[in-house]
């Protein structure tokens, strides 16, 4: 079934349709020069190659996904997403596709409408390819079958596991993921692409199982960030004459090392500082961020409230199917943490006093940089990695972006995050577009 059929296109070179990436493919269809058909075909052959070894996919209809590719190919262009095919992780509610959520719960489950994130991607005229596997409920219980493309043996991080592995192996150049910890960013950095967890509440959250409605928040994977701004564009968050083009050296960044700094491997210490030396040489003014005074607890206040929302999640679940709940579900419902009002209180005031902390700490920054993870991914499928990097950030509820900018001396990819003001959205990618120009060496793991 795996067509390897070489094209050749101006600008692009000789590839495989499924190396495009989404941009490049919005741009040949915009020029007549590339079908969706044909794209959606070589995904789903990139497909039938890879997912016996890679697994990461939850559910496909590839018949229904080339009727829709066909649909978008007879009808006039609805917008740059037209015709490109999107993974959408197994949390988020599709009408044509069963939402098992990893879970014997709802084995079989067919919801009868999108979730508003696919609903928006179906309307501008995307093409639903398939669901992405997920940790179950994306917080825990039965770990996914996904591995990692640049190594079977390494995790590819989670919750979005499938997400942030499929859009890596070419399988599919977008896909949706969701973050309330670091379910986002970190299988973006594992996974060697681009990942971004928008401000929390931009992309409303309707029609996805929640966890923690404080935290939860819609991610989105692709391989550049021009893929980045098709999906902010999509879901209306490219705000007018926030994201003009930026050259690196005007650029003013923070460093923000985070009180978490020891726990990174030496290679992320080393592979960061090694990025800022670069950005130096390229112009860019960077300030060391000192971490706001009061706010070293601020990992095990996010994991109070994420834990405090797994109290109530879940109870539907053990009131109708107790036998078929995870232990690890069992366990939230029962105050595992024993968590009090007083604690609550204390997690939630200390965040909402951090946010604001934070955000004056960025006033006359375009961003500040940080590791995405503490290492490249742990050997493992039993694990998802650590979110001792991401934490803080879904915590204060800002943007942040995963750039693939930091690598092992043995090639594996670990990640840059870039991270911004609340709303600040577009004007940071148009910061991590501008430093990719410096950074970004775009390997994957076919090459």
């Amino acid at each position: 079934m795996f067509m390897h059929t070489i094209w050749r296109f101006q600008g692009v070179g000789d590839m495989d349709l499924w190396q495009l990436d989404a941009a490049q493919a919005s741009a040949l269809m915009a020029q007549g020069e590339l079908r969706s058909e044909d794209l959606t075909r070589a995904c789903l052959d990139r497909i039938a190659a890879r997912e016996p070894v890679l697994k990461a996919w939850a559910h496909l209809d590839p018949e229904g996904a080339l009727a829709q590719a066909r649909v978008r190919d007879r009808e006039p262009r609805r917008g740059p997403l037209h015709g490109i095919p999107v993974g959408i992780k197994d949390v988020i509610r599709t009408a044509d596709l069963p939402t098992t959520f990893h879970s014997p719960v709802y084995a079989g489950h067919r919801p009868n409408e999108d979730a508003h994130a696919v609903a928006v991607l179906r309307a501008l005229g995307a093409v639903i390819l398939g669901k992405t596997h997920t940790l179950e409920f994306a917080c825990g219980g039965a770990f996914p079958p996904t591995c990692n493309p640049w190594d079977p043996q390494r995790t590819p991080g989670g919750s979005s596991s499938g997400s942030g592995a499929a859009v890596a192996d070419g399988m599919v150049p977008l896909a949706l993921g969701t973050q309330t910890g670091g379910s986002t960013i970190r299988p973006a950095a594992f996974c060697g692409v681009y990942g971004m967890k928008p401000t929390w509440g931009r992309i409303p959250f309707d029609g996805i199982k929640s966890y923690s409605p404080a935290l939860d928040t819609v991610g989105l994977y692709g391989r550049s960030a021009a893929d980045l701004q098709l999906l902010l564009q999509a879901y209306a968050l490219d705000d007018a004459g926030d994201a003009l083009p930026r050259s690196p050296a005007q650029l003013r960044l923070g460093v923000c090392r985070t009180p978490y700094w020891a726990e990174a491997d030496a290679q992320a210490q080393s592979a960061f500082d090694e990025a800022l030396a670069r950005l130096r040489q390229a112009g860019v003014v960077l300030v060391e961020l000192p971490w706001p005074e009061g706010c070293e607890e601020i990992n095990r206040w996010q994991d109070e409230v994420m834990q405090d929302g797994g109290r109530y999640a879940f109870w539907p679940e053990r009131l109708n199917h107790p036998e078929l709940l995870h232990a690890d579900f069992q366990a939230k419902l029962d105050n595992h943490l024993g968590l009090t009002p007083e604690r609550m209180r204390r997690a939630t005031d200390g965040i909402a006093r951090c946010r604001a902390a934070f955000e004056a700490l960025l006033s006359g920054l375009d961003g500040a940089l940080g590791l995405s993870a503490p290492g490249p991914a742990p050997i493992g499928l039993h694990t998802q990695g650590m979110a001792t990097f991401n934490r803080m950030w879904t915590a204060l509820q800002v943007p942040c972006i995963g750039i693939p900018a930091l690598w092992t001396a043995q090639g594996l990819p670990m990640g840059l995050q870039l991270i911004g003001r609340r709303y600040d959205d577009a004007a940071l990618l148009a910061v991590a577009q501008a430093l990719g120009t410096v950074l970004d060496t775009r390997r994957t793991p076919w090459n």
